[in-house]
């Protein structure tokens, strides 16, 4: 199972947010490649990066940020927020990101997903961000109509490389990973499926590697990193074997 370090970006800075809520973000830092280097250094090979603030806005808004993450990562680099039109998939693949995540346009254009998942097979993930089981939007501000397990199943033929699901309500809490719902959906699709929010510890890490096999390919986990509730050595550890 891989273990993504998250990195969210607000303004040029390395953030976390509680549930989602722009309101309420931590600062970790003001040197978003620094934080990148110091994840390879503890062994990450892979990173999750969010441009929050393109998330509401519906385009790159720390591209900066982002370009200064890639050229200091030598892992793989997957990247959301904002993204939302095919220049804007295609500048960031150019770039060197490895994986493209696709939240919002994915409910509300699952052509594009589909398009830009035939045009870069295994390089788009689409990300089924929740809300007591309903899809959240636009940076999760909104809540639709339209089931977690419903949204992932449109997409089982596309090509995407992965569901990334984030149980909202978690986010940023340290309450633990929602590993039921993430499990369950893994076993109810044809996807392999990412963990989000709430990872509060090995514990979490532990109970999700045991899924690996379920269809659970991977845990994205960032408040827990940067508060030392978690070992990022020790996460690859479980994570791996």
């Amino acid at each position: 199972m891989i273990v993504f370090p998250a990195i969210d970006l607000k303004r040029g800075q390395v953030v976390r947010l509680a549930e989602g809520d722009m309101d309420r973000a931590t600062i970790y830092g003001d040197d978003p490649a620094a934080q990148a280097r110091a994840f390879a250094e503890a062994g990450a090979t892979h990173l999750h990066v969010v441009d929050l603030d393109g998330a509401f806005a519906g385009e790159s808004v720390n591209g900066e940020a982002v370009r200064g993450i890639v050229a200091a990562f030598p892992g793989r680099v997957q990247l959301g927020g904002g993204i939302r039109t095919p220049d804007a998939v295609a500048a960031w693949i150019d770039l060197g990101v490895a994986r493209v995540v696709i939240g919002t346009a994915a409910l509300e254009q699952p052509q594009f997903v589909r398009d830009m998942a035939a045009a870069y097979p295994g390089q788009i993930v689409v990300a089924v961000d929740a809300r007591d089981g309903m899809v959240a939007t636009k940076g999760w501000a909104e809540v639709s109509t339209t089931s977690v397990a419903d949204l992932a199943r449109r997409f089982e033929d596309a090509g995407v490389a992965a569901v990334l699901f984030t149980d909202v309500g978690r986010d940023g809490l340290l309450k633990g990973c929602n590993v039921d719902a993430t499990v369950a959906l893994a076993k109810d699709v044809r996807i392999p499926v990412i963990a989000s929010g709430g990872v509060a510890g090995i514990e979490d890490i532990h109970a999700l590697a045991a899924h690996a096999a379920d269809g659970v390919e991977g845990v994205i986990t960032g408040r827990a990193l940067y508060d030392g509730r978690l070992d990022l050595v020790e996460a690859l550890r479980v994570a791996g074997r």
